[in-house]
């Protein structure tokens, strides 16, 4: 397994990690160059040039769907006149499979913190909310002790390092609903409202948090920006062998020798993580395939693995890359059963408010129990591909059915033999149908 040298030139990400697994606090982290950035971000760059920086540097958000953070930004509204403006930091990590904010609020909390300053400044935000999920408990409190040590030292609160530039920051844990990864179902739990998702328009840049200005931004995304600020655009561009710029925190988890979590450029390939870095399927076991970024993915097979890590190539295999943290399912696990567990997940998290997704997801959860106790109908495989088809983009209220339903679509796409396996042998008096349905009844069926 390959050992990782982290170098400020070439992880900016987690080369300050301590290698017994403590926070880096205040001094330590300023020693480690820390709020560089900030300070040359606050000292003499006008926002517009931060937000063009930014662009310019290929930042794309690390929360999964990739689009550009500059861009992101630079749809806040140009009006002074609104002067209340929010930033707020999506870390209600809830994806089944994906730990890698958690790794980053817990050990670098102050790099969260910068990155949110610095973005703040450029958004011209007075308030920011790390909106956390309520079971990382650990973080919340490391956060909490950050953000105080920044107060301490003027790096939050009024006039921040003598620049005139005011900005708070608070720490708010969530109930616990996947949903709330969704930004405006995020900015409605905020509110103390039910964490359902907004219809848009209008977006978040012009309507978000008590109706004002509001940028959301992921806790990877934001913790990239410090460093962007302090070494330039041309060196964050060079980190990477893709067409997607910088690192990304990336993984394997599920049966390997070695599951773990790795800062690595744009287009390493998966096999590369997988072998070199998790260690391959432990002893015994097969790899049979693989979900690139959390559960919400489709699932890819070992002829997928050598694509590079990046956005579009994992796109182009019919997958996407989402958070980058792979899971391995080695040849011993059943698809129909891993599948139903991933939906009864997403059935449960679903906040209830478009009919397909509320509906649908249950349906596919009962149909998929069946088949896993060999109970299975004939016609249940052509009713979850309906399904699929129906929870599919632009047929609900918001992403999470579109998400819900990969698995499940690609599933029955590379492993149809372990569905069929579900159906039940129909038996029809003395006569036993291979295909479970006599011709004469399939008339009177569909």
């Amino acid at each position: 397994m390959k050992t990782i040298i982290r170098t400020a030139e070439t992880h900016p990400l987690t080369w300050r990690l301590r290698d017994d697994k403590q926070p880096v606090w205040l001094d330590e982290y300023c020693a480690k160059n820390g709020y560089a950035g900030a300070r040359k971000a606050l000292g003499g760059m006008a926002p517009d040039e931060i937000v063009a920086l930014v662009k310019d540097s290929g930042l794309k958000g690390r929360g999964g769907a990739g689009f550009s953070t500059g861009l992101k930004w630079s749809l806040m509204p140009k009006d002074e006149s609104m002067n209340i403006r929010y930033l707020l930091c999506n870390a209600d990590e809830m994806e089944p499979g994906t730990y890698k904010d958690r790794l980053l609020m817990e050990q670098m909390p102050h790099q969260l913190v910068e990155g949110m300053l610095i973005s703040a400044f450029a958004l011209k935000a007075y308030r920011g909310y790390i909106f956390l999920r309520g079971e990382y408990v650990e973080a919340a409190e490391n956060l909490r002790r950050a953000i105080e040590e920044a107060k301490q030292a003027g790096l939050l609160g009024e006039n921040i390092l003598g620049t005139g530039f005011n900005f708070e920051l608070f720490v708010h844990t969530g109930a616990g609903r996947y949903i709330c990864g969704e930004e405006t179902a995020l900015i409605n739990s905020l509110e103390g409202r039910r964490a359902n998702p907004r219809s848009k328009p209008p977006f978040p840049a012009s309507a978000g948090v008590w109706g004002k200005p509001t940028c959301v931004n992921n806790v990877e995304t934001l913790s990239n920006v410090p460093a962007i600020l302090a070494n330039g655009l041309e060196w964050y561009k060079g980190l990477s062998t893709s067409e997607d710029a910088g690192t990304k925190m990336m993984g394997f988890s599920g049966r390997v020798k070695n599951p773990g979590l790795w800062e690595l450029p744009f287009g390493v390939t998966a096999r590369e993580i997988l072998e070199d870095y998790a260690g391959g399927m432990r002893d015994g076991l097969r790899f049979k395939a693989w979900q690139p970024g959390g559960a919400g993915t489709d699932f890819l097979t070992e002829s997928h693995l050598d694509l590079p890590m990046e956005f579009a190539s994992i796109g182009k295999a019919g997958s996407r890359l989402g958070t980058a943290l792979a899971m391995a399912v080695d040849h011993e696990i059943n698809m129909v059963s891993l599948v139903r567990n991933l939906e009864e997940f997403f059935a449960r998290e679903s906040c209830g408010w478009c009919t397909p997704c509320r509906d649908g997801l249950p349906w596919s959860v009962k149909i998929l129990r069946a088949l896993e106790q060999r109970k299975g109908q004939p016609g249940d495989i052509e009713t979850l591909e309906q399904l699929c088809r129906q929870l599919g983009p632009g047929k609900t209220f918001c992403a999470h059915a579109p998400g819900a339903v990969e698995p499940l679509q690609s599933a029955i796409k590379y492993f149809r033999e372990e569905f069929e396996a579900g159906i039940a042998p129909q038996v029809f008096g003395n006569t036993r149908s291979i295909s479970g349905i006599q011709p004469n009844l399939l008339k009177s069926r569909w």
